[in-house]
């Protein structure tokens, strides 16, 4: 059995968490969910966007799957990252049938680093304005490389791409791009180059399918990453997973969503493939495609999907049709 913390956190969140587990309730693996509370409506509350009873929850728990966190985010999921030591933020960008994609086999995933770059914080007013300090280090750099090619080669992917823009931020992408071509010396059977990120944002719309993984630094793979999904149908389609060494929690990129709160009619895709990265992550492979082609098929037959997929679910009938595939897989 599975310790797995859950934070279902504000607005659409709750929703597709909800949905989520409707589905999970199905496994044939054992889970045992610990809930806990983050975000707006808790620090309404109590003040405190992040309370420790949840960090120290997650931190017991071999896993852990977040909704979503509206305007605390940054004291939420980010403290959570620093926390817990999370370098990793992993998101995978695949077209899946039945959605609106731009191209049909798109299929890359891109690894952020996560604890560094411009989102460290560091700023501080000036008489001109402000200021803030990009941090980027040979640890942090390294690490992060390192796991984009072994990623790479447990997943089976052939190339890795590291994108950066070392010649305007010559000392900090330097670092990056040198670390990057230091750990690839000692994976010889992938191949690698590297992109200024510029070009990259280009070569995503034009020509996406030159990409397998991309390994960029925190503010880049954050802007890439809502790119990429531009490219398959939308937020609503991309999860992600947040991997440190001892410890991974998994997220939709789409936020609580306000405006869609309440009306149960958020697509729960996002959040159904982030618990397919949770199973991966534990190892669950069978079960991971299994849940997986549950969702391809659901999206495919387009009958019972929501509304920005074309159809008139709900939130829940969707999640219903996606567990009965699941149950007959």
């Amino acid at each position: 059995m599975y310790k797995i913390a859950v934070i279902p956190g504000d607005g659409i969140g709750k929703e597709v968490m909800e949905a989520t587990l409707h589905i999970l309730d199905a496994s044939d693996i054992e889970f045992e969910f610990k809930f806990a509370d983050a975000g707006d409506e808790y620090a309404e509350k109590t003040g405190i966007p992040l309370p420790q009873e949840t960090i120290d929850i997650v931190k017991q728990s071999q896993a852990c799957l977040f909704g979503a966190a509206g305007e605390s985010a940054a004291d939420v999921i980010v403290k959570l990252r620093r926390e817990l030591d999370l370098f990793v933020n992993l998101r995978p960008v695949k077209a899946y049938p039945g959605t609106k994609c731009i191209f049909d086999d798109v299929d890359f995933v891109i690894v952020r680093e996560n604890t560094e770059g411009l989102y460290s914080g560091i700023e501080e007013y000036t008489e001109d304005g402000a200021t803030a300090v990009r941090v980027i280090t040979n640890k942090a750099s390294e690490r992060i490389c390192r796991f984009a090619f072994e990623y790479a080669e447990k997943t089976g992917r052939k190339k890795v791409t590291a994108v950066h823009k070392a010649n305007v931020l010559k000392k900090t992408d330097g670092i990056f791009k040198n670390n990057f071509y230091k750990v690839a010396e000692e994976f010889t059977e992938i191949e690698t180059d590297d992109r200024y990120v510029d070009a990259t944002a280009m070569f995503l719309i034009t020509h996406p399918n030159m990409f397998d993984i991309i390994v960029t630094t925190n503010l880049f793979g954050d802007i890439l990453s809502d790119e990429g999904a531009g490219l398959v149908g939308g937020l609503g389609l991309i999860p992600s997973a947040n991997i440190g060494e001892n410890q991974g929690l998994f997220e939709p990129v789409h936020g609580s969503a306000p405006r869609l709160a309440g009306k149960g009619i958020a697509n729960p895709s996002a959040m159904i493939l982030s618990a397919v990265m949770m199973l991966d992550y534990l190892d669950e492979n069978e079960e991971a495609r299994k849940l997986e082609k549950a969702l391809i098929t659901v999206l495919r037959e387009n009958k019972v999907v929501t509304a920005d997929l074309g159809g008139d679910a709900t939130t829940m009938e969707m999640a219903a049709e996606v567990k009965t595939k699941f149950v007959r897989e």
